[in-house]
């Protein structure tokens, strides 16, 4: 197991694919925090990771609210050391820019850019005082693509994706390493209401289907273990071929 021995924070980890990167890596052997708004949600997932014989604990926080990073900081360092980050957490209004009001602004690009900012801001220098850690920021093809309506959620992610560039030349030299994970459709309880539709969105891509959170876990699981030594500063597209064609 190549985590063995890690604590990996995971936000937004209470469903989707958050919860399955902490699934995943509970199966390699990290202790993951949970991290999330909702007490019982995040406690079915570690009871989940506990009952299929992996460590996890729950860390309940806002990312949303003012103080939500300060008290997620906290809360995790309860459990010690934090080696491996993973910036999940986010929201994605399909609107387009007339529709697209200043609080959901506000909103989308606190807690998409924002809150992954301060998140890293407080660990990534504990990381790189003992010389060893990893940073995952989730973002999406959207930052590479031009979408009317995932305009601001599209701007939200490339703008991640530039802080991921940014803080792999400020933290690799002392051996921190943060990449990036731009997942394509994935089937999730976010995107169920999509239906069939998501479906026949992804039929002319190379997979033929939407992605699944296992998939994206799975390139989560590599960039946090010892195999991505030398990956910094890379987003990892992980969407079944949309960007090939």
């Amino acid at each position: 197991m190549q985590l063995t021995g890690f604590r990996a924070l995971v936000t937004g980890a209470t469903s989707g694919i958050g919860r399955a990167i902490a699934e995943a890596f509970a199966r390699e052997g990290a202790h993951v925090l949970v991290a999330g708004r909702d007490a019982a949600r995040a406690t079915e997932v570690v009871d989940g990771i506990t009952a299929a014989g992996g460590d996890a604990s729950p860390v309940i926080a806002d990312l949303g609210a003012p103080d939500g990073v300060a008290a997620l900081v906290e809360a995790a360092k309860a459990h010690g050391p934090i080696d491996v980050l993973v910036n999940n957490a986010g929201i994605y209004p399909l609107l387009d820019t007339p529709q697209t009001d200043e609080k959901t602004f506000e909103a989308t690009m606190n807690l998409n850019v924002r809150a992954p900012f301060f998140l890293t801001a407080a660990l990534a220098p504990l990381m790189a005082a003992r010389g060893h850690g990893r940073i995952i920021n989730i973002s999406s093809i959207a930052a590479h693509l031009g979408t009317s309506t995932m305009v601001l959620y599209g701007a939200s992610k490339a703008a991640l994706e530039s802080l991921t560039k940014a803080w792999a030349a400020e933290f690799g030299p002392s051996g921190v390493n943060v990449n990036a994970i731009a997942p394509g459709p994935t089937r999730t309880p976010g995107t169920a209401p999509l239906g069939a539709g998501l479906d026949e969105f992804t039929s002319t891509f190379p997979a033929g289907r939407p992605g699944t959170p296992e998939e994206i876990a799975g390139a989560a699981v590599y960039l946090a273990g010892p195999g991505a030594a030398f990956v910094h500063g890379a987003t990892v597209v992980v969407d079944g071929g949309r960007m090939a064609i």
